[in-house]
């Protein structure tokens, strides 16, 4: 059984899952993939590096992913054109992960995504989890946690679904609001039921 676990920007989907691994759970994270996807020799970079000239990139031919999120939050045909290139390589690398992940034959696995359901990822999975704080929440974290500003805070938010629609597609949510005790025992309890749910 494959569980999809996604949130927004800041919503502590690396600790809940990190949460999940402490109990045994193996996972794969889409981000990890969409940087692997973008490495020097990899057929995405060449693309972007083609569109958007060698500004993108730092010194060492790597991906100056500072300077391609400016230009594509700023330009939402930019974005769409980068998801479309981005996008299936991705799938077909997590897939890969995935199916070496079962291999070792674990109760379930996770597929760590925060555009889950945006990117279509959601059909990959059996159920799918949200990691859930308000939004001012998610600012706050983000402010404090990366070298933004507000108003990139705020147009990162508007790109992904609203908290609403994620919410109202979540299988089941983990609210991250509160301690790390309390968002331990929501795991602890998923856990319980994702083993019994894979038992054939």
């Amino acid at each position: 059984m494959i569980i999809g676990l996604t949130g927004g920007i800041a919503s502590g989907k690396s600790t809940v899952v990190r949460a999940f691994e402490s109990l045994g759970v193996p996972w794969v994270d889409a981000d990890d993939v969409a940087r692997e996807v973008v490495q020097p020799g990899e057929p995405a970079l060449a693309s972007i590096a083609e569109r958007f000239g060698t500004a993108v990139l730092q010194e060492d031919g790597s991906l100056d992913r500072r300077k391609l999120r400016e230009i594509i939050f700023n330009d939402p045909k930019q974005r769409l054109w980068l998801e479309s290139v981005t996008h299936p390589q991705v799938r077909k690398r997590l897939l890969e992960h995935l199916e070496r992940l079962q291999a070792s034959q674990p109760a379930y696995v996770m597929l760590v995504s925060p555009l889950l359901f945006e990117s279509g990822q959601d059909a990959l999975v059996d159920r799918s989890v949200v990691v859930d704080v308000p939004e001012e929440i998610q600012l706050q974290r983000t402010l404090a946690r990366d070298d933004v500003s507000e108003s990139q805070v705020r147009a990162i938010l508007a790109a992904q679904l609203s908290r609403q629609e994620r919410l109202s597609r979540a299988d089941d949510v983990i609210d991250n609001s509160g301690s790390e005790t309390e968002m331990r025992e929501q795991v602890a309890q998923l856990d319980q039921r994702y083993r019994n749910l894979s038992r054939p």
